[in-house]
């Protein structure tokens, strides 16, 4: 039995020291535990609940170089030979190390000193063990998981070494566990290759401990693989290495050892060789300061938000955002309190105040949409309701009933819907109103969500339509009585038609057609058509389709079918002229609907044929980019005039003389050349592709090889481009708003960075002018002086856009080789923070997760070396996982108050709703106010 001052054991330290015949040197002291020297009980209770400050009632570990550190402080006897008689004096370099240690002492205490509980609670977070996903659920649930899995993955009561990050479920990152793995085990004096389920609950009590010394010191363990208390350069590129494995950073791994390196000479100032455990822990607490950048010479973005958030906490609880759990609600509950107000009188009001905010925000935001679709609905109502009165008048309807006026009524909508319909698809005319007057009170932007509800009332139309002729209609008609008849014998002839005699005749015939064309190209144009997989194909899905089905799925199918619709309309004409029951040819009104639309977009077919014709433009380079990614640069055509965030269509002869295909245009309008960059995720694409690659590229050439490299290719031999456009797009109006929130999804930034070209010109052509400014000020010329600074004037007055925040998300590291130079080019100009930039990485883990600690570090610490981000390559810095967006949206609400600002966002729908939302909440709260855009690829 133990002595009563040894029987708590939480304190003690085992020490393990090196002898030989003249010396004795401490090389480790570490902690010990009651837990290290008996098993785990046989059915462990759930972890203990942990309290709200981070903290937990599990054993907290010692530091174990600190301890050491004051030990060979303390007694000096134990690393020093033994006494001689003659002591020697120290040499130089043993001078020059005791001052090394010496120093690094009073960094230790100075660290020390500097540690609160605030920045402990900070730290906490980079060092989490267990992901997100199971972070909220509580820990008995945790544990029951846990046990599931040790369940399945055992073999006779023991799991394997290589199955523990199964079981605790890093199931992505096996390498980084087993890491955590050895150092557990390392912790017991064990080389341990199989665990029973009590020492999974020992580890399992170890890696979800809360509190920041026990986190840090598994950590510490990791790194400190031979256990002595001291961290290599090695050692940190082996953690290097392994962290960068954990997130599928290839590149990282390939300069471990530089960026160890990097660590070393942070954390090792006086050159020592190692890093204890105290310096770790002096990084993580000081990671506030460490992660608070952005590029140079810029807006401090990233420093001065971080360093700000208590002002933005401040401003958003002022303006009513639920940033602090409610606060502001308390807030005024006990301001009407000593108002003396009843609360429930105060509630009430409050929600009437915040109906009222929300009905005048959605009515800013929705009245061009409200007044086009009720006008839209009345004029369809209005003629239903004129064709059913005037044939419920009617003689027929005495042998046919209501089924005769609301077959006419949903005649007469389908008349004007089939006009309409191509309205939307008119570019040209869309794109020549976007810039004129009617932008203001017609939502040109929502022209496809319109194509598509024309096109859904045009199928309640036809149903309507064809269902009362085909089923009622019809069938009364030929059972009429020869008195009945009589009434209807002018429209059909002396003798009473059969079914099949209806059915037969030009009306009979043209209406039957329609429906099955409308039928084939409007199925084939729905989502699971349009986006499914082809047969064979190897591109991602959003649906698979059963065969023969699958057949007729993808983009080609939708593209020729649509062109079925020009027969529909030919037949719509011939069907509107032998009508039933009218004679008179200026009763037939289905020409004077459909003539003005249908020259209009015959006319603007036409157009773009011409126009094509005369842009058949010159390839200048091919680049082929990692992710599939394609960018082409043409010479600009003659007289081709567009604006930032506007497309043009694409087509190539040699894959087919038909096919025209949407691209974003990624140059300046100030730019002399054109350049797209196309995601080859499709047939047409991956032809184009693939026509580069075989003929033009040669093999041995890398990915980022471009076509002037490419040597001996003939000018005549390069593949023929027709160009058609440019086309308006929602981000064209950018020049509308004072701040910009630019969010791309992968390929979806390319349209932005036409954008960050312009603004990057205009910043350019500033500088020139005030240079220029400058320079005529100082010469006699007044006149000269005044012209250039009116002209200055008015640039700066043509210019409202005065920031621009650019948020990129993307799942592969190798996306940011797309944009590299602009990026660069962005960041080196933009002197006076115009533009701010923010790459997001979603493949990584979230920087508070253990497997990116390391990785954070290392980025933080390179960029303020060498103003480079170790991910992307640029000067802008790369965040890991998703962005937080409500947060974006509340910086930038309390960085731009009483602002307009425009978020345009082009990607997957996914993130569409979600934006949508927060720029709806974040606009009835606060004085800024967000106009959402949308754009899909």
């Amino acid at each position: 039995m133990l002595p009563a001052f040894l029987a708590d054991q939480g304190d003690l330290v085992e020490v393990m020291l090196e002898l030989d015949e003249e010396s004795m040197v401490v090389r480790s002291v570490t902690p010990t535990a009651a837990s290290l020297y008996g098993a785990a009980p046989p059915n462990p209770p759930p972890p203990p609940p942990r309290t709200p400050d981070g903290g937990g009632t599990a054993r907290s570990l010692s530091r174990c170089s600190s301890t050491s550190s004051r030990i060979r402080k303390k007694f000096a006897w134990l690393r020093s030979p033994s006494p001689s008689p003659s002591p020697r004096p120290p040499t130089p370099a043993e001078l020059q190390r005791e001052a090394a240690m010496a120093a690094r002492e009073r960094r230790r205490i100075q660290a020390r000193l500097n540690r609160s509980s605030i920045g402990a609670k900070r730290a906490l977070k980079g060092l989490r063990f267990i992901s997100r996903t199971t972070g909220s659920v509580q820990a008995a649930e945790l544990w029951r998981r846990v046990e599931e899995r040790f369940n399945s993955l055992s073999r006779d009561g023991l799991l394997s070494r290589d199955d523990f990050g199964e079981c605790i479920g890093m199931v992505d990152s096996k390498e980084f566990a087993v890491g955590i793995f050895d150092a557990l085990a390392r912790r017991r004096r064990q080389n341990l290759e199989r665990i029973t389920r009590e020492e999974l609950y020992d580890f399992w009590l170890q890696i979800s401990d809360q509190s920041f010394d026990a986190r840090l010191q598994i950590f510490f363990d990791m790194v400190d693989t031979n256990v002595d208390g001291r961290i290599t350069r090695e050692e940190v590129q082996e953690l290097i290495v392994l962290s960068a494995s954990a997130n599928k950073l290839a590149k990282l791994k390939e300069q471990a050892e530089e960026y160890a390196s990097l660590i070393m000479e942070e954390l090792d100032p006086e050159n020592l060789g190692y890093i204890e455990l105290w310096q770790l822990e002096a990084l993580l607490l000081q990671r506030d300061s460490y992660m608070n950048y952005s590029r140079p010479l810029s807006t401090a973005s990233g420093a001065q938000w971080s360093q700000n958030l208590g002002a933005v906490a401040g401003a958003v609880a002022a303006a009513g955002v639920p940033g602090d759990g409610g606060a502001p609600h308390a807030n005024a509950a006990a301001a009407a309190a000593a108002r003396g107000q009843p609360e429930q009188s105060r509630r009430r009001g409050w929600g009437l105040r915040k109906a009222a905010a929300r009905v005048r925000v959605a009515a800013e935001e929705n009245w061009r949409r409200a007044w086009v679709v009720a006008l839209w609905f009345t004029a369809m109502a209005a003629l239903f309701v004129w064709k059913f009165v005037q044939y419920r008048r009617s003689p027929a309807f005495g042998v046919m009933g209501y089924c005769l006026p609301t077959a006419k009524g949903a005649a007469e909508t389908l008349k004007l819907n089939m006009a309409l319909v191509l309205l939307p698809v008119c570019r040209n005319t869309l794109t020549w109103l976007r810039s004129s007057w009617a932008r203001f009170f017609v939502p040109f932007d929502d022209n496809i969500t319109f194509h598509k509800m024309i096109a859904t009332a045009i199928v309640v139309g036809i149903t309507l339509h064809a269902g009362n002729h085909l089923a009622c209609d019809f069938p009364r008609l030929i059972a009429a009585s020869p008195e009945e008849y009589g009434l209807v014998a002018y429209a059909f002839g002396p003798v009473k038609p059969t079914y099949v005699g209806l059915l037969s005749g030009v009306e009979g015939i043209t209406g039957v057609a329609m429906v099955v064309l409308m039928t084939v190209s409007f199925t084939l144009a729905t989502h699971p058509f349009r986006k499914g997989e082809k047969g064979g194909g190897t591109i991602p899905t959003v649906a698979r389709l059963p065969y023969p089905f699958n057949r007729l799925a993808g983009f080609n199918a939708f593209w020729y079918s649509h062109h079925l619709l020009g027969i529909v309309y030919a037949l719509l004409l011939a069907h509107g002229y032998f009508l039933f029951l009218v004679r008179r040819w200026y009763l037939k009104t289905t020409w004077m609907y459909i003539s003005v639309p249908l020259i209009l977009y015959v006319g603007e077919r036409m157009l773009r044929a011409l126009r094509s014709n005369a842009y058949a433009v010159k390839i200048l380079k091919v680049c082929l980019l990692p992710g599939n990614v394609l960018t082409i640069t043409m010479s600009k055509p003659y007289g081709f005039r567009y604006r930032s965030g506007q497309y043009i269509f694409l087509q190539c002869p040699t894959i087919s003389p038909f096919e025209w295909h949407p691209f974003s245009i990624t140059s300046a309008p100030g730019d002399d050349y054109l350049s797209v960059h196309i995601r080859t995720n499709g047939d047409w694409t991956q032809e184009l592709k693939r026509i580069f690659v075989e003929n033009y590229f040669s093999p041995h050439l890398n990915r980022r090889a471009s076509f002037s490299e490419l040597g001996t290719a003939e000018p005549r031999s390069l593949p023929r481009l027709l160009v058609d456009g440019p086309y308006g797009a929602p981000a064209q109006d950018f020049r509308n708003y004072d701040v910009l929130l630019l969010v791309g999804l992968g390929i979806g930034a390319t349209p932005f960075i036409s954008i960050l070209r312009d603004l990057l010109n205009n910043i350019k052509l500033a500088e020139e002018l005030m240079d220029l400014a400058m320079e005529t000020s100082r010469s006699e010329d007044s006149a000269n002086s005044f012209s250039v600074s009116t002209a200055s004037s008015n640039k700066k007055r043509a210019y409202r856009t005065s920031r621009a925040h650019f948020y990129w998300v993307t799942r592969e590291p190798l996306s940011f080789e797309w944009f590299k130079g602009v990026m660069n080019e962005v960041a080196e100009m933009d002197k006076k923070g115009v533009i701010e930039l923010h790459n997001y990485l979603t493949s990584v883990y979230e920087e508070r997760d253990a497997r990116t600690t390391l990785l954070s570090m290392v980025q933080a610490l390179n960029h303020a070396k060498h103003g480079v981000d170790i991910v992307s390559g640029t000067r802008v810095r790369t965040h890991f996982a998703r962005p937080n967006w409500k947060e974006v949206f509340t910086r930038i609400a309390s960085k731009h108050p009483n602002s307009t600002v425009g978020v345009f966002y082009c990607g997957a729908p996914t993130l569409a709703k979600e934006l949508k939302t927060l720029a709806h909440e974040m606009s009835h709260r606060t004085g800024t106010r967000f106009h959402f855009h949308k754009e899909y690829f």
